[in-house]
């Protein structure tokens, strides 16, 4: 495989793992043995059996008709907003629980943005029986009400972040300091492709459930295994990892990640990296990461929770530095004018991280076989105050 993790964690000239020493012993514990924990059979019975019957998989490849026949082309849409709790986060946060069980961990720490992973962590947590605290940005439980009281009627701990921007940057680094603080015990399920090795891998790895479905249904509608672009929007970027996940070595699949432009990228209020950033380290790893001339992280913004974060998943760093996978960036009108649409069209609701990938579609040409899918990472309940705000419903 081209887009190849290596022993130290590195894809290309990003990854690696930058900690303080007092995680040294927690992340060896884990890159010494998460391989093979996960490629054993206990563990792949359980996790596969959980996948299908409590999480819901496979999820469908739906051909949405009325969007083919605006764009010119067969759009396939990924349904993860069917899963168990609305996205496709849990597919890791099962795994990761299993993993944390197996490495005979009794806590459970997350940080969140939409409060989607916060959600799919604690989900697993109670169906584990097992202590859950999720930090989130204060901005971001305040625009993400209903996530914040799921996550509390799961029997998890919600905590705030009042640092920086109050967002996604901010609770990831609560997160990091209680694990700092508590490594013996604790097992840190990160949410997205970033973070140290071998976090943005073995995120990837469970998420790649995704490509892996997408091949065998899309072979079975179309009678071949290879669409012409798949589609995914990026703030960390698990969900895109996942999609393109069995599709990094097939170069006539192009792969399409798009990011938030906010109100723009020359506004001041952005969140598109490949547009602003340069390498640097953040949450463990190098990576593009948006930043002052002297280094310091510059805040991010866009209208959705989930993508607010000013870097991206080392390997969409090297997809992006390779020419691998083109990256657009969409603001919050075209986003949000991009989730009504989908909304009227085909009669789903996305999540406002999601309706981002949806936007990209305008600036695409496209022939008319050429087969499109996109990652539906996530249902649009938790925005409805949003969307009801923006459209004065």
């Amino acid at each position: 495989m081209k887009v190849k993790v290596d022993e130290r964690g590195y894809y290309g000239n990003f990854g690696g793992a930058y900690i303080p020493e007092m995680l040294y012993p927690n992340m060896e514990e884990l890159r010494d043995n998460y391989e093979r924990i996960m490629q054993s059979e206990d563990f792949q019975e359980e996790f596969q059996s959980l996948l299908k019957d409590f999480v819901g998989r496979p999820t469908p490849l739906y051909f949405a008709k009325r969007l083919s026949q605006k764009y010119g082309a067969k759009v396939y849409l990924k349904r993860e907003d069917l899963c168990h709790t609305g996205a496709h986060k849990v597919n890791n946060t099962i795994g990761q629980i299993l993993m944390a069980q197996r490495l005979g961990k009794k806590k459970i720490i997350a940080e969140t943005g939409a409060g989607q992973h916060g959600v799919a962590t604690a989900t697993v947590c109670a169906l584990m029986g097992v202590e859950c605290i999720v930090y989130m940005g204060a901005v971001d439980m305040e625009r993400q009400k209903p996530n914040v009281e799921r996550m509390r009627i799961l029997g998890a701990e919600v905590r705030a972040a009042e640092s920086g921007s109050k967002t996604l940057k901010d609770a990831t680094n609560e997160a990091m300091r209680h694990w700092i603080n508590n490594p013996t015990d604790t097992h840190y399920i990160i949410g997205s492709v970033v973070g140290p090795h071998p976090y943005p891998e073995m995120v990837a790895r469970f998420q790649s459930v995704i490509s892996e479905e997408i091949r065998k249904q899309l072979l079975s509608h179309e009678g071949t295994e290879k669409p012409n672009y798949v589609v995914a929007c990026v703030g960390g970027g698990s969900n895109a990892a996942g999609a393109f996940f069995h599709y990094y070595d097939d170069e006539d699949v192009q792969l399409v990640a798009v990011e938030a432009a906010g109100l723009g990228n020359d506004s001041g209020e952005s969140a598109a990296t490949t547009v602003l950033g340069k390498p640097g380290v953040l949450h463990g790893s190098k990576t593009l990461l948006m930043q002052t001339e002297d280094g310091q992280v510059v805040e991010p913004y866009s209208i959705s929770a989930g993508l607010d974060y000013p870097g991206i998943g080392p390997v969409h760093a090297h997809l992006f530095e390779t020419g691998r996978a083109q990256f657009y960036s969409a603001t919050d009108e075209e986003a949000m004018q991009a989730g009504i649409e989908l909304s009227r069209l085909e009669g789903i609701i996305p999540a406002i991280e999601t309706a981002h990938a949806f936007a990209a579609l305008d600036r695409m040409t496209f022939k008319p076989n050429d087969i499109v899918v996109i990652n539906l990472s996530g249902r649009g309940d938790k925005d409805l105050e949003t969307y009801i705000k923006w459209g004065k419903y």
